[in-house]
Order: structure tokens, then C-alpha cells, then sequence
């Protein structure tokens, strides 16, 4: 397995799952690592739990407090609910009938969350540094002392003024808190949970007044070896400086005449630091694959950094378009929206939809992720790398079938009319959610190339992570509108490019979400933010 090419690795994780792990493989549900990473001996400062219920009038101005951090931390990556749920049926996972399952606001593969979130911070109240974010205890835990503002600006090629910002949130993945249950395909996930993951603090980000930026590139070695980490065991997958000024002078297109800077020569800067934690599992199996993956997308020298320029080849399309309705962007309050947020399976109810509801959720969805990243450079209007499919029924106005959501001209394109939700239930590998009850059927696509001439082997993760970073804003916005959806990785790409006639633009569906209104699932909730 792990003499496995990667190229053939990469198309089988999209195409082929089932062959990237062992046929023999089986999950020790009872060495399960912790779904949160715990650090020991370390300083650690406690956040107020006392988070508030809304995120609506807030005051945004000045510099945020280390209260202001807290209830930012909760908000985007705390363990916010206990939740116990009855069991319908027997499942060989669990023993028992109840379910016990500590929630965080954003959804991630198997609850397992893989993605662990650092700070660096320069507050007065507190020493500048680098931090964890220790969601189990909601408090920061300081890994490293000290202004890196310079020895991160040269990570990122000298791509941003760190003088306006208060600090950086960066996103890592621990590869084994969710390889211990998918083996290979953990490295589809470990993508787009960072991603749903970036595109929570986006959306906290914005209610707080913080400006950011999302650098998919750095010096990996250089930013893994600022916070500690052993590369063998978790790495770096995205930085995201922030700031109080709006739009400081961020992505500045790095300096022409600075001097190339390697990670290694940055690492020498910095004396290594070495940090004890537990993971919970007695055992820890290898994942050379992943290791491997990890390798080939590492960036060593600034050199290597890219900017995506424009597709030239975009195909016209020459089916019919159907315009939505215009619509305003929603306006919600996004602390209920994530507490309500629901990810329905026996649950999803068929109602009819109306036409201006689904123009509303599409308009959110794709609106709401524009953000500033390190791809697009200083284009005003760059072109989406990620985008919406989506097969419909009963909604008003729409005849039934597949279509291409046109963000541009907020139009539907039509691909096959029809109802296809047989065929997309016969896709699915696990049959836990009857497409019958379900309305709007989406998959967020990608290009077919995961960007591999532009960024190598790390334009795979970095497609993932827009596709999840999609897929969240999706989610929130099904939210507000009273729907609920559940993302799935369960389903035959081959069948749905087909159907959606994906190779005409070069794009194949990286995820899939079952979107529609539905009923209250019996289960204990309780809140743990008090």
C-alpha cells in the first residue's frame, strides 16, 4: 500500500475509496485517540466561560480583549453540547444503546475532529506568544513566548503586514485522530474538516470585526517548528492572520526584492521546543501513505509559492440558463444559527421548496465564502475554484432535474432534467438517508486536477479545504433558512459526474450534501457553555 503512487493514491481517494486502505482493516474502537489534543506542564490560561447567547451588536472596535478570545474560541471550535442519543438500531460501533457525544458548532467526519487550532497573540494582557487552544478545558495553553511577527511574515514569503494585526489563528491536522477509523481516506477528510473548520472562524472572524487572510502557503517545517510539532504526528494546513483594521495591507505581493527564505534556514532561528501531551491510544498504528502525501505538498523555500491565474479555458455553457430571483443576503444571527445547526439522517421530511428559498440559500452559500487567500493575489473579482451542483424536486418553479449553480449570473443551468434520486441512492455506499425525503441534493466540485500543475501535490488539500470551507457556508445558510443538511463522502463519483456532465468543465464532485427541511431527532442536549 504505501508503495502506492500518488498520483494513483489521489485518484482513488476520489474515485475508488474503497481501495486506498486494507481490505483486513479493522478500527480498535476501545484505543480510540481523544477527539481533542491535550497538553501537559505546560502555562495554561483559563477563558471566560461566561459566552454570550448572541453575536449580534456587538462591539467591534479596538483591539479584542482576552474575553473577546474566549468567546471567539467557543464559537468557533469549543465543545459547546453533551448530547446522548438513542440508538434506532444495533450498530457493531457502539455497545449499548446510548450514544454520548461531545458537539462542537462546526461538523467533522465521524465526529472525530482531527484539526487542532493554535494562536499566535499579541494582547497586553497576556504574554505574546504562541498558544493552543485547549477546547476540553476552554483555555489557552502558551507553547512559546515571544513577537515571531517577522519569523512569520517570512513563512508566508512576506505576503502580509504583520504590523496591523493582534495576531494568527493557525489550523493544523493530527493525522492519526481520525486514520485510527478511516485509515487512508483520512486524508480526503483531514481536508475538508480543516476547511469547514476555516470557513467557522471566517464567519466568527467577521461578527467580531477581525479582518483576515487565508495562507494555504508557508514554509511548513518553519511554522510546525515555531509551534513544536512533530511532523510525524500533525501538521500546519493553514495560517490566518488577524486584524482589527479593516483590510490592512494584507496580501501584499511579497516584496521583490527580498532574498528567498528556506524553512530550514528560519528553523535555525528558533531553538527547538519539545512538548508532552497525551493522546489517549495505547497503540498508534503507521500511516506511510499519509506521510507521504504530507512530503510531497511540503513547501521548503518561498520560491515555490504560486498565485492561480485565471482559467482562460472555461467552457461556455450552452444549455439553457434559468435566472433566480434576486435576493438580499441573509441577515441572521449567527450564535442560534450554530446552536440549531442539525445534520439530519432518518430525520429529513419531504416539503416543497420555494423558488425564492433555494435563490436565497445559493446567493448565501456562495456569497458568504468569498474570502481574501494567497491564490488569488490582488485579482478584484477572481473565479471560484470551488462550485455547486445540485439535483432538485418539488421546487417551485424548477422543473426537476440536475443543474450548475452560476454564483456569477445567480442562475441555474440546466444539465438533466429528470428525477434522479434513484440513481443517487444507488450511489450511496451506506443507505442512511432516503434521497426520497430529501429536496436539494448537492455536491460541491472541484477541477479534476486538484490545481497540480499550479500547486503540486498540495493543490489536493488545498481543494479540499475550499470545498469544505463551501460546504460550511452551505450548511449555515440551510440553517437560517430552517433546513438542515449532512454532508457525505459516501456516494459514486463516477455516477454523479456523469450525470452532472462534470468533464465539460473539467470539475468532479468532491462532497455531497442532502439539504432539506426535516423533524427533531429524539436526543438529550445539553449546553456546555455555562
Amino acid at each position: 500500500m504505501s508503495h502506492m503512487n500518488l498520483d494513483v493514491f489521489l485518484h482513488r481517494l476520489q474515485y475508488d475509496p474503497d481501495k486506498v486502505k486494507p481490505l483486513d482493516w479493522e478500527t480498535d474502537w476501545d484505543d480510540a485517540p481523544l477527539p481533542y489534543k491535550l497538553y501537559r506542564g505546560l502555562p495554561m490560561i483559563p477563558l471566560s466561560r461566561e459566552v454570550p447567547a448572541t453575536l449580534e451588536g456587538r462591539d467591534t472596535t479596538g483591539v479584542p480583549t482576552l474575553r473577546d478570545i474566549g468567546h471567539f474560541l467557543y464559537y468557533v471550535f469549543g465543545l459547546t453540547q453533551l448530547t446522548q442519543s438513542v440508538m434506532e438500531r444495533d450498530t457493531s460501533e457502539e455497545s449499548g444503546g446510548v450514544l454520548q457525544m461531545c458537539r462542537r458548532f462546526v461538523p467533522s467526519g465521524g465526529g472525530l475532529y482531527p484539526s487542532e487550532l493554535y494562536l499566535y497573540l499579541k494582547l497586553g494582557e497576556l504574554p505574546a506568544g504562541v498558544y493552543h487552544y485547549d477546547a476540553a478545558h476552554h483555555r489557552l495553553v502558551l507553547l512559546r513566548e515571544g513577537n515571531f511577527d517577522d519569523y512569520l511574515a517570512r513563512s508566508l514569503g512576506n505576503r502580509h503586514d504583520a504590523n496591523g494585526c493582534f495576531g494568527a489563528a493557525i489550523v493544523s491536522t493530527v493525522y492519526w485522530k481520525n486514520f485510527y477509523k478511516y485509515n487512508n481516506f483520512a486524508y480526503r477528510l483531514q481536508g475538508l474538516d480543516a476547511g469547514i473548520l476555516i470557513g467557522q472562524l471566517l464567519e466568527i472572524a467577521k461578527r467580531f470585526g477581525f479582518s483576515s487572510s487565508v495562507h494555504f502557503q508557508f514554509l511548513d517545517q518553519a511554522v510546525n517548528h515555531l509551534l513544536g510539532l512533530s511532523e510525524q504526528e500533525e501538521s500546519v494546513y493553514a495560517v490566518i492572520p488577524l486584524s482589527t483594521e479593516p483590510a490592512v495591507r494584507w496580501m501584499e505581493s511579497g516584496k521583490e526584492d527580498e532574498d528567498t527564505v528556506s524553512a530550514s534556514e528560519l528553523c535555525r532561528e528558533l531553538s527547538p521546543v519539545i512538548h508532552d501531551h497525551y493522546v489517549r491510544s495505547r497503540r498508534i498504528a503507521d500511516y506511510p501513505m499519509l506521510l507521504r502525501m504530507s512530503y510531497a505538498s511540503r513547501l521548503d523555500s518561498t520560491q515555490l509559492f504560486r498565485q492561480i491565474r485565471k482559467d482562460d479555458q472555461a467552457i461556455p455553457n450552452q444549455t439553457l440558463a434559468l435566472p433566480l430571483p434576486p435576493v438580499d443576503r441573509l441577515s441572521y444571527d449567527l450564535a442560534t444559527v450554530c446552536r440549531n445547526r442539525f445534520s439530519p439522517e432518518t430525520e429529513f421530511i419531504w416539503k416543497p421548496i420555494g423558488l425564492s428559498r433555494l435563490a436565497a440559500l445559493l446567493r448565501e452559500a456562495t456569497a458568504s465564502f468569498s474570502y481574501r487567500n494567497d491564490l488569488d493575489g490582488p485579482q478584484e473579482r477572481p473565479e471560484p475554484r470551488v462550485f455547486l451542483y445540485g439535483c432538485f424536486y418539488g421546487v417551485e418553479n424548477v422543473p426537476d432535474g440536475a443543474y450548475w449553480y452560476d454564483g456569477t449570473a445567480h442562475a441555474l443551468q440546466s444539465v438533466c432534467l429528470g428525477d434522479h434520486r434513484q440513481r443517487m441512492q444507488e450511489g450511496m455506499s451506506l443507505p442512511n438517508i432516503n434521497l426520497f425525503q430529501v429536496p436539494l441534493s448537492f455536491h460541491v466540485a472541484g477541477k479534476r486536477s486538484f490545481f497540480q500543475s499550479q500547486l503540486g501535490k498540495r493543490g489536493y488539500r488545498i481543494q479540499q479545504m475550499e470545498a469544505g470551507m463551501l460546504v460550511h457556508r452551505l450548511l449555515l445558510a440551510a440553517s437560517a433558512l430552517g433546513m438542515g443538511g449532512r454532508p457525505l463522502l459516501g456516494f459514486d463519483a463516477n455516477s454523479s459526474d456523469a450525470l452532472y456532465r462534470t468533464d465539460s468543465r473539467d470539475e468532479t464532485g468532491l462532497i455531497f450534501i442532502p439539504v432539506g427541511p426535516y423533524r427533531q431527532r429524539l436526543r438529550l442536549a445539553g449546553s456546555l457553555s455555562r
